[in-house]
């Protein structure tokens, strides 16, 4: 097997992060599939790079030698991929799911000044199905825990920007608006708006309202997105699930205690960003994220006061 710009990805990732888990994460990858590729380089570079201790991996002295070695060689091609797409491309396609807000749009175009970035939102599968056609350079999707990694097989690869808790969306006047936290349980014999069984947060909710005690709760009426939900949570004077950033301004968000979850992931093509720009682009979004989140009562707060439930946002300020 010959030495490739893949491989000297690998193990620049694995040196960096400290562990192959870390690695495995940061690479989109399985950890199993990760430490096969990290034997078959090792087999063709005629020893172990890494010895595994219990806080990760450190160096052999071949390591030693061969990592900076390969980060350079990683560094230089990402110089190359990085001038090509500046002369090549003059156009950055970026897809979000649900709705993409405008300020969004401004973000990315400010960390990626020599090019135009163009925005479309569009539903999870359709834009990992765009990303792998090369159709989109790069996208958030949106879904259940460990399920929103389905379908990034190579070229594909992506990134945990954040996990975003379910939460209880009610007018201002609701009964429950004035709660700090609701149980499960609160949840049974409210008026209710859900979603339609085509939509990404359909599976989500109906895990939660699987939990909920009682008949079938009452039902005015399928929507196909947060905000829609939201304008029937605001008019008829109903309840809905949805994350804290679906929510508006018209409506009070309340937490739900040991409630379900979504995951927000970067995708991207392995082969088409250059490690420092999807790396850049990572940061951009979760920085994007944080300011985002601090606009939304109530949410901010909880982030500050839960770090370990957002740990790939921090760090964060004192509570």
């Amino acid at each position: 097997m010959n030495v490739e710009l893949r491989h000297a990805r690998v193990v620049t990732a694995i040196d960096r992060a400290g562990s192959i888990s870390k690695a495995a994460a940061e690479l989109g990858l399985p950890q199993s599939s990760l430490t096969a590729q990290l034997r078959r380089i090792e087999k063709a570079l005629g020893g172990e790079l890494f010895v595994r201790t219990r806080s990760g991996v450190t160096p052999t002295p071949l390591g030693e030698r061969l990592t900076p070695m390969l980060a350079d060689l990683v560094r230089q091609a990402d110089l190359v991929i990085a001038e090509a797409t500046a002369y090549t491309s003059d156009v950055f396609r970026f897809g979000n799911t649900e709705w993409t807000p405008p300020s969004l749009r401004a973000v990315l175009q400010e960390a990626l000044p020599v090019v135009e970035v163009r925005t479309e939102t569009l539903a999870p599968a359709a834009a990992v199905a765009a990303a792998r056609a090369g159709a989109l350079d790069a996208a958030l999707v949106t879904g259940r825990p460990g399920t929103a990694t389905t379908g990034l097989e190579p070229p594909l690869a992506g990134a945990v920007v954040v996990r975003e808790p379910v939460w209880l969306a009610v007018p201002p006047g609701h009964p429950l608006a004035g709660r700090s936290v609701v149980d499960v349980r609160d949840l049974t014999g409210l008026r209710w708006i859900r979603y339609a069984r085509e939509h990404w947060f359909h599976p989500i909710e109906k895990q939660l309202f699987a939990r909920v005690a009682g008949t079938d709760p009452e039902v005015l009426h399928h929507v196909d997105g947060h905000h829609e939900a939201m304008n029937w949570v605001r008019d008829a004077d109903a309840a809905a699930l949805t994350t804290p950033t679906g929510a508006t301004k018209e409506v009070t968000l309340v937490p739900i205690r040991d409630t379900e979850r979504t995951e927000l992931l970067l995708v991207w093509r392995g082969d088409a960003l250059a490690e420092s720009m999807r790396r850049g682009l990572l940061e951009t979004v979760r920085r994007y994220y944080r300011d985002y989140a601090r606009t939304i009562p109530r949410y901010w707060p909880w982030i500050v006061d839960h770090p370990e439930e957002f740990a790939e946002l921090g760090p964060f300020p004192a509570p």
